[in-house]
């Protein structure tokens, strides 16, 4: 890890460096990486792949955790995530708040299915703070000419990041986290009935869901126009959740 910048009360970002950062896969916006964190006075022990797999030394593994590549600099060797800070009630939370200069960690990736198509005529991004990472990456790589909307639900101004867009893309901050919310204010976004639409949809479990069955079964979205994974659900730890939402990624309605 090379440092720290708080971005808000509850969003930090860690920009990490290694040289063997020089053939890091390309990947798009906001792909996915697998963070390996390692427990308070223990070294950073990473898995081998063999034939059916991947192999783990023996004694104590690492948790793992789900990250969105906020912005990777191939020049520079440099890579950086963007956490939410939620406490200690996760491992990797925990780690990048009390992260500092020199400590590492480990890293796999990327992968993950796409969460854009730059010639789309319409994008459609709706998340909460979980997602704000991905959506701020996707944004930023949008062509000047895109049409789109952006909902992102935070619980205060405090966590309202001043990010760079299209002009033609519209950005709306929803304060507060009232359930329901972030699909109702999808419900009420407008646009071309011919328009080839690109949706990008992250975030709480219930949420994501019915997001992701109104633009299937109400709107006709294709599924290979829509990015609807969520990234945790309220009261579930991400090992009990993990396959539970790999399954919901699979299914198409």
């Amino acid at each position: 890890m090379r440092q720290t910048e708080r971005l808000s009360p509850h969003l930090l970002r860690v920009r990490f460096f290694s040289e063997e950062l020089h053939d890091f896969p390309d990947a798009g916006p906001g792909a996915h990486l697998k963070l390996f964190v390692p427990s308070s006075g223990v070294a950073t022990v990473l898995p081998t792949i063999g034939p059916s797999g991947p192999e783990w030394p023996e004694g104590p593994r690492p948790a793992s955790r789900t990250y969105s590549l906020r912005r990777f600099d191939r020049s520079r060797r440099t890579l950086d995530i963007d956490f939410v800070l939620h406490g200690d009630d996760g491992p990797a939370s925990r780690w990048a708040a009390r992260a500092r200069a020199g400590d590492s960690i480990g890293l796999a990736g990327t992968g993950g299915p796409r969460l854009s198509r730059a010639d789309a005529d319409f994008h459609l991004l709706a998340g909460d703070l979980t997602a704000l990472p991905a959506i701020a990456a996707v944004l930023e790589n949008l062509p000047a000419s895109a049409r789109g909307a952006v909902l992102i639900e935070v619980e205060d101004a405090g966590d309202e990041l001043d990010l760079r867009h299209p002009p033609g893309v519209k950005l709306r901050w929803l304060r507060g986290s009232a359930p329901g919310r972030l699909p109702d204010a999808v419900r009420g976004i407008d646009w071309t009935s011919s328009a080839r639409i690109f949706a990008t949809v992250a975030g709480e479990n219930d949420a994501v869901l019915a997001i992701r069955r109104h633009l299937r079964r109400d709107r006709g979205v294709p599924a290979e126009s829509l990015y609807a994974v969520p990234y945790w659900r309220r009261g579930r730890r991400e090992e009990d959740y993990h396959d539970e939402r790999h399954r919901l990624m699979e299914t198409d309605s």
